[in-house]
């Protein structure tokens, strides 16, 4: 069969240009380390590159997610650790006030020393993240959640937690609502609270009390009202019903009725009263407050040491309850921020597996395309070189 110089011509030409498309390919999938420059390279490995990456974007969304919950958590671990130091002082400096040997101006100082705490701790619950949203303020991340005021320290935040994303089926809290932390423990022992009547004349001090008998328990209001010197009366305040008349009193002993169980010390002149009510919320705000007014109150009489005593002891009570509660939520930031770091850990695995898999289907061999790249080089310069060949044959040579 006879060939035109046209037709090899361009079957060269085409030769060349194949080679020289082959070649380039593959200088660019050395240049970018990327056996996948087009989907049309291999479709189904294209397609499965789209999920991975989808996958690991949001792996990675997760894991920044993950470092904003981690940030606010140690800020609230960090604060709740210094509120409780706080709480603690507060605290000593209560026992300390008990001392009989204090001067009036003695607990004016403490009082004022408390009164510094208090303000220290509006503003530790006050505390704002790094985009400047209160930590403690529920929902309400923009609104001051504790102010001070005539009537005492309100809250204007919510109950909400606000949360964030930290896994496909796992959120996290950032923080507790302040309410939760300073406003909800409970009054007293946590069953019962006890307290003097502000009318009292006598010295009698009252104790917490205990619960002995639970099956007994009403939940009911009580008043212990003494009807002379060595004789009391216990009054269902709920139900208007007498529950124990005519009782011997002798300082110091068991008062037991309903379950419950006090005692009273003191000398207690006709018409003295006692209440028991059940738990209630307490605010460790206004427990502070309540403690500046009893430091900051005189004490002539017995009658005032007294109400010193039944005012320190339910500070004492109060500020108990609310260091408790205040571990409590610490140790519940604590969990989360554990948990964070696991979950951090597990997405740090997830991604290098995700780029493990993405380095196997798109990646090159570098050492294979390398050769690849040696021996297409070779196959052009042969192609260049016959094409010479040809292209220089004529029957003028041999003429």
């Amino acid at each position: 069969m006879r060939l035109s110089t046209n037709t090899i011509y361009e079957q060269s030409l085409a030769s060349i240009t194949a080679q020289q498309e082959i070649l380039q390919k593959t200088q660019q999938q050395l240049s970018t380390g990327k056996r996948l420059l087009t989907p049309a390279d291999d479709p189904i490995a294209a397609a499965q590159v789209l999920n991975i990456s989808q996958s690991d974007s949001i792996n990675t969304q997760y894991a920044q997610n993950r470092t904003n919950a981690q940030n606010n958590l140690e800020l609230s671990d960090t604060i709740l650790g210094g509120i409780s130091d706080l709480i603690q002082n507060v605290r000593d400096t209560a026992v300390y006030a008990g001392n009989a040997s204090l001067s009036p101006s003695d607990r004016a100082i403490l009082a004022d020393t408390v009164k510094s705490s208090l303000e220290e701790l509006i503003g530790q619950a006050n505390t704002t993240d790094s985009s400047g949203r209160y930590l403690f303020s529920g929902y309400q991340g923009t609104t001051k959640p504790f102010s001070q005021s005539p009537s005492g320290v309100q809250y204007a935040g919510d109950q909400g937690q606000r949360m964030v994303q930290v896994s496909a089926s796992r959120q996290i809290a950032l923080s507790n609502s302040g309410s939760d932390i300073f406003e909800s423990f409970k009054s007293g022992n946590g069953v019962f609270a006890t307290g003097p009547d502000a009318s009292n004349k006598g010295n009698g001090v009252i104790s917490s009390g205990t619960v002995v008998n639970p099956s007994l328990m009403t939940g009911q209001s009580y008043q212990i009202e003494f009807t002379s010197p060595t004789q009391y009366k216990v009054t269902n305040t709920t139900t208007s019903t007498i529950v124990a008349s005519s009782q011997e009193y002798v300082s110091g002993n068991a008062i037991s009725f309903d379950g419950l169980q006090l005692d009273i010390s003191g000398t207690l002149p006709v018409g003295d009263k006692f209440t028991v009510s059940p738990s209630s919320n307490q605010s460790l705000f206004k427990t502070v407050e309540d403690l500046i007014a009893v430091l900051k109150a005189p004490v002539i009489t017995p009658t005032d040491s007294a109400r010193l005593s039944n005012g320190l002891s339910a500070a004492l009570q109060g500020l108990d309850k609310g260091l408790d509660h205040v571990l409590i939520n610490r140790a519940s930031v604590g969990s989360r921020l554990q948990e964070v770091d696991s979950l951090q850990s597990i997405g740090s695995d997830l991604s290098q597996q995700y780029q493990q898999t993405l380095s196997q289907l798109q990646d090159i061999d570098f050492a294979k395309s390398i050769s690849n790249l040696n021996q297409q080089q070779a196959y052009l310069e042969a192609a260049q070189k016959a094409f010479n060949k040809v292209s220089g044959l004529s029957l003028f040579n041999y003429m």
